[in-house]
């Protein structure tokens, strides 16, 4: 990764959300944080060994969101407007009313009137909000990061080991871990789905500051993660396992004042030439199932 073009998208970044602050009268800590997150993913999107995503990265935070957020802005000045115009009418209707003789069809007409363009401003406001909200959804499929983790998401880790499987040859040791949680439903039944959710943040934070900055972390689906752990051998990869399940067991987490108890079991394996994204997932799954079945809150390794 060519050093000036980071430089160059950071700086990108970095004047865009400025532009963001200038354009409008009022603005918020949440938006600023917002924008910042979109940043984040963003740039998670950048593939290390191609730099002509530095640049597909720009396009897509200058037109992406930010044409929504324009879009929606122009729209709803646009209803704004709508409902000012609205709004005189109705002024005008009851000024009639005391200058003149009370006409009480007449109003019924006028009321009728302006009812039915109400009802339709709103209808139009309706279908832009649903077509705005399809769009976000669809570019958070479109992302590589799980939205509640933000840890690299199943897109990513089927895109980042179909790679590197069809690479002839790799010059290094690459191990894969799959982690689950242990005994996650009975949490989620006992303390409720928000407590999962955080749960799974704080297990994605303790693999975020454990692991080293050239590992890659994945949410593989519900309570699992997957772990890239490049350029090391089998006893690195048990020490960085051991590890991981000590930080995990040692470390409480705090949910409505009550020290949760966590534990996860690992299953891991060795990626080797000849390797699919089938049967590396497998192996790794096999010694996970072993785990588990084993008393669970330990690590086991299944060789090739």
């Amino acid at each position: 990764m060519i050093k000036e073009e980071l430089k160059s998208l950071a700086k990108e970044m970095y004047y865009n959300l400025l532009n963001s602050i200038d354009e409008q009268e009022e603005v918020s800590v949440k938006q600023v944080v917002n924008h910042l997150h979109d940043a984040i993913n963003i740039i998670n999107k950048v593939s290390e060994n191609d730099i002509s995503s530095l640049e597909k990265a720009k396009a897509i935070f200058h037109n992406e969101y930010k044409d929504i957020a324009e879009e929606s802005l122009m729209f709803y000045e646009s209803t704004n407007d709508k409902f000012e115009k609205l709004t005189l009418m109705q002024t005008l209707a009851i000024e009639e009313c005391y200058k003149k003789h009370i006409d009480l069809p007449a109003i019924t007409e006028k009321f009728t009137e302006i009812q039915i363009h109400m009802t339709n401003e709103i209808k139009k406001a309706n279908d832009i909000i649903s077509q705005l909200s399809s769009q976000v959804k669809l570019l958070e499929k479109k992302s590589n990061i799980d939205s509640l983790t933000k840890v690299f998401n199943r897109r990513a880790l089927d895109s980042y080991l179909h790679s590197l499987c069809k690479k002839e040859k790799i010059p290094y040791e690459l191990h894969l871990l799959m982690l689950d949680l242990d005994n996650f439903k009975i949490l989620n039944d006992k303390y409720g789905h928000l407590a999962g959710d955080k749960t799974l943040i704080f297990i994605s934070n303790i693999l975020k500051k454990t692991l080293r900055d050239g590992d890659k972390i994945f949410r593989y689906g519900g309570e699992e993660f997957i772990v890239v752990l490049n350029r090391i051998d089998e006893a690195l990869c048990i020490q960085i396992s051991e590890r991981l399940l000590q930080l995990v067991r040692k470390n409480k987490l705090i949910y409505k004042g009550e020290r949760l108890g966590i534990t996860i079991s690992i299953g891991a394996t060795k990626l080797v030439n000849g390797d699919s994204f089938e049967t590396l997932i497998d192996r790794a799954d096999t010694a996970l199932y072993q785990a588990k079945s084993s008393g669970k809150d330990k690590m086991i390794s299944k060789r090739p």
